[in-house]
Parts: C-alpha cells; sequence; structure tokens
C-alpha cells in the first residue's frame, strides 16, 4: 500500500485544515457515500495524532496516515490524494496494488 499526497493537496491541508506538528491527518473509511472502488462506504479524514498507523508519510511537517484498523477499508490500494479545484476540496484517487493483496 502506498499514500501520496499531491503537492497542491498538502496545500490544501495547511490552509484549510489547520493541522499542527503534534497532530496529523487520518485517512479512513466511513459508512454511506461511495468511492470509486467502494459502494455504501466514503472516505474521511480527521485532524489526529498516529496511534497504530498502517502506514504514514511525514511531509513537510506534516503526517498524513492510515490507522491498522483500517486496513479493510484501504487493502489492495494505493491511494493518492489530490486536490479537486472546482469543488475545492481533496479528491481522493485508488489505485489496484496486487502486492498488497498477496500478503
Amino acid at each position: 500500500m502506498k499514500l501520496v499526497i499531491t503537492p497542491r493537496a498538502q496545500q490544501w491541508f495547511k490552509e484549510e485544515v489547520g493541522v499542527t506538528a503534534d497532530t496529523g491527518i487520518r485517512f479512513y473509511g466511513k459508512i454511506y457515500g461511495k468511492t470509486a472502488v467502494h459502494d455504501g462506504f466514503s472516505i474521511a479524514m480527521s485532524v489526529e495524532a498516529p496511534d497504530q498507523p498502517l502506514i504514514k508519510e511525514n511531509i513537510n511537517g506534516i503526517t498524513y496516515f492510515i490507522e491498522e484498523t483500517d486496513d479493510w477499508f484501504f487493502k489492495g490500494y494505493d491511494l493518492q490524494v489530490d486536490y479537486d479545484e472546482e469543488k475545492d476540496e481533496p479528491q481522493y484517487v485508488f489505485t489496484k496494488n496486487e502486492e498488497d493483496l498477496k500478503q
């Protein structure tokens, strides 16, 4: 599993979310909604400190992460977090990761 945060998405999180060095951005699955790979579930994010990260990326002092408890939602996929200029919000792009499924 890979977690990629584009530079434009990084800028949006810095400007809009108010994350600090002692917290981070957590991505997780939530009930209701739809993604390109999940029907009935959508992706959410919150500002919090990592507890048991499955994967984390520290970029310019901000930690972006997915917790181990959210493996069910992301297993078999890489996640790219981009920025949707029209909607002025993050855009989540899932890419199948066959190696992740073998583990």
